[in-house]
């Protein structure tokens, strides 16, 4: 029975080392990658508590392998609790990213996003002023709209072009506006007297550093972007919270049955 349990151990071992090589590349990789680290920081996912979860996976190893309950005891119940704390987060990421869609612009090749159409909770948190500015602030310091400044497409080219929330939201007037288009960012607004019942028509300016950067129509292309990539993390989160729940019911199975095995040491 020894020998089995040692067995067992070792693959553990081997297990644990393989997934966790490949879960901390896909960590590294989603807190490197430009989507995450260009204008949607202020909703950064828990990264940083998944790296913490695997430190202690380690910790609970060593503890069943070097036999020192105290160790596993502690790390195994780290990681329940951090566990619980990424599956309220993945509940929460799933439910305030459900609304919201890019809407359909007839004759158009994109779509274009409203910012009503989304979570009040993520509408406030883009519309906080400071929250505003330093988005604003990182989409022209990444150039978002720097390929169709240089695009020289005509008007039917730029009207079949599909382009991504942002750069529908950011660099281009909705087009309820009505402008008459001269360029990709460019376009000529109506008489001085015309009254729009969109806000983001007054807001749009042919400025390359303006456009419609403080438009609601970019804040809902952001927050078009953040919805798929929470998504992405959500489903990455919940299979790594199901592989160390599976993990660590095999981990506490193999260290019960070497306590088992452990020659006693009464006289």
């Amino acid at each position: 029975m020894s020998r089995l349990s040692n067995i067992v151990i070792g693959i553990l071992k081997f297990i644990a080392f393989l997934v966790f090589i490949t879960i901390v590349a896909v960590l590294i990789w989603l807190s490197t990658t430009s989507p995450r680290n260009s204008c949607d920081q202020i909703f950064d996912s828990p990264v940083f508590v998944l790296f913490f979860i695997l430190m202690m996976w380690i910790a609970t190893v060593y503890g069943v392998y070097f036999r020192e309950p105290c160790i596993f005891c502690v790390s195994s119940l780290v990681i329940f609790l951090l566990l619980v704390l990424v599956f309220c987060f993945c509940i929460f990421a799933l439910v305030i990213t459900n609304k919201g869609a890019g809407q359909v612009v007839s004759g158009r090749g994109y779509k274009e996003c409203r910012l009503r159409d989304y979570s009040n909770w993520l509408q406030k948190r883009v519309s906080d002023t400071k929250n505003c500015r330093r988005i604003s602030s990182c989409l022209k310091y990444n150039k978002v709209c720097h390929t169709l400044q240089h695009s020289n497409l005509t008007q039917a080219q730029f009207y079949e072009k599909k382009l991504s929330p942002i750069q529908s939201g950011c660099c281009k007037p909705p087009t309820s506006c009505g402008f008459t288009y001269v360029n990709a960012t460019v376009w000529q607004k109506p008489a001085a007297n015309t009254t729009f019942s969109d806000a983001d028509c007054n807001t749009w300016d042919n400025d390359k550093n303006t456009l419609c950067y403080n438009c609601q129509s970019c804040k809902a292309g952001v927050l078009a972007k953040l919805k798929r990539y929470w998504k992405m993390d959500a489903i990455f989160y919940f299979f790594i919270i199901g592989f160390l729940v599976m993990y660590c019911s095999m981990v506490c199975s193999a260290f019960r049955n070497t306590e088992k095995t452990m020659p006693s040491t009464d006289a």
